[in-house]
């Protein structure tokens, strides 16, 4: 801004030997500056300065000629700018210093001010001099530190909105997958209602059927016996009464299984467990199936369970034989037998029931104890889909196991295991699950 000026003050020094006895044309020419103007000897001392440099440091002229640059210098600094000063008047060239930065002055009160620093070489009777243009960088630097202050404010707040949008996003992203997690568990609940109401269409038809043909049945044979008056007529007779008999019984197991889903719906199922004859329990569900047994079927009675004694609910443990019983004798050819395998080991019974039957498809397998569900190659025979998903339900309750193996057309074999005695769980000891 003032390098004009300057050059033609240097210029000037050179021919001031012109008027080396009257140093009042410096003075007049440096008064015309606005920012402080010192002239030092190579010996670091001051030979010169302006009004504005004086009224800077907050010296007189004369307080300043022939001292020492140092007074001006901050303590802290002395050491270093003494070797700066050398290196200087060694290089002789013009220049700015600390660019870049803030260089400190020093005033008579000790206070300390920010200051840039020109530097001007000159030579005056092969005597070297440095002219340094000074500016008192105060109230700029007040101004960068307010910008300063204000960048920072500005970042803080930056960073301040930055994670209250974060943290807005994130209620955002919550409060959607929470509303998503609500839409899902709500078409989950119609999905269910939907397929509840396919389950009730579904069983109401499978219900009626079931108990249409054994109804029908009964009405034949009984028509049939009112028929058949003659002593002659009694093996007839006894032929239609047990069809009568069997298809009562039929529709007795499907009134059984009925009432235990509703029980086993809503948690109402009471298990009450006694000692009980197991071969009197086997005998009597036996006795039950041969009267639905097909031409040529047998059934092996297990041999070794004439003495044994069990402590579990004996209602419960002839409603699982009977179905598996009872399907077994359903799905297999005439002329085929039906084997009844007990093992009793230390508090547990384990229950095999095999047969030659059609056997479940491999693909329908993972699916054969769930309610109302019916193997593709059954669909054509009687059935509700509902006595094997209630064994698996009780036997769950029970603490025991239902597995099975099949093979298409080859048969299948059906394992249930059961606690006896100490073995049952205590928590579920005539209580209702």
């Amino acid at each position: 801004m003032h390098g004009w000026f300057l050059w033609g003050l240097i210029h000037f020094f050179e021919i001031m030997r012109v008027f080396a006895k009257n140093n009042n044309i410096f003075r007049v020419l440096s008064e015309a500056v606005s920012e402080g103007l010192l002239v030092v000897n190579s010996n670091s001392l001051i030979v010169a300065t302006n009004r504005k440099a004086n009224r800077m440091f907050g010296y007189r002229r004369e307080e300043l000629i022939g001292k020492s640059l140092n007074i001006l210098i901050p303590d802290s600094y002395a050491k270093k700018h003494h070797e700066y000063v050398e290196d200087y008047f060694g290089t002789h060239k013009t220049r700015k210093m600390a660019m870049g930065r803030y260089l400190f002055g020093k005033r008579k009160s000790k206070e300390e001010f920010p200051a840039e620093v020109g530097l001007y070489p000159f030579t005056i009777y092969d005597a070297t001099y440095v002219l340094a243009l000074i500016f008192d960088k105060t109230e700029i630097r007040k101004k960068d530190i307010q910008i300063q202050e204000l960048n920072e404010h500005l970042e803080k707040k930056i960073k301040s909105r930055t994670l209250e949008l974060r943290e807005t996003v994130a209620m955002l992203k919550k409060e959607m997958k929470r509303r998503e997690e609500a839409e899902n568990k709500i078409k989950r609940a119609l999905l269910k209602e939907r397929e509840l109401n396919e389950l009730k269409t579904k069983f109401l038809s499978l219900v009626s059927h079931e108990f249409k043909t054994p109804l029908s049945g009964i009405l034949t044979s009984a028509t049939l016996v009112s028929k058949y008056k003659g002593a002659e007529h009694q093996e007839k007779r006894d032929k239609h009464l047990k069809t009568i008999i069997g298809e009562v019984g039929h529709l007795n197991g499907i009134l059984t299984d009925l009432l235990s889903i509703e029980r086993l719906e809503k948690g109402k199922e009471v298990y009450k467990f006694s000692e009980f004859s197991l071969s009197k329990v086997v005998n009597e569900v036996v006795y039950n199936i041969n009267m639905l047994l097909k031409s040529g079927q047998h059934i092996n009675y297990p041999q070794n369970i004439d003495d044994v004694v069990i402590y579990q609910d004996e209602k419960i443990v002839s409603l699982i034989l009977t179905n598996l019983l009872f399907n077994s004798v359903k799905y297999s050819p005439e002329d085929t037998e039906i084997d009844i395998l007990i093992d009793i080991e230390t508090n547990k019974m384990v229950l095999h029931i095999k047969d030659q039957g059609i056997g479940i498809p491999k693909r329908d397998q993972k699916h054969i104890f769930e309610r109302y569900f019916r193997a593709e190659n059954a669909l054509l025979s009687q059935g509700t889909g509902i006595g094997l998903n209630i064994i698996k339900g009780h036997v769950d309750n029970l603490g025991g196991e239902v597995y099975f193996k099949s093979k298409l057309n080859k048969g299948s074999a059906f394992t249930v295991e059961l606690p006896i005695g100490n073995g049952i769980d205590p928590r579920i000891f005539d209580v209702r699950v």
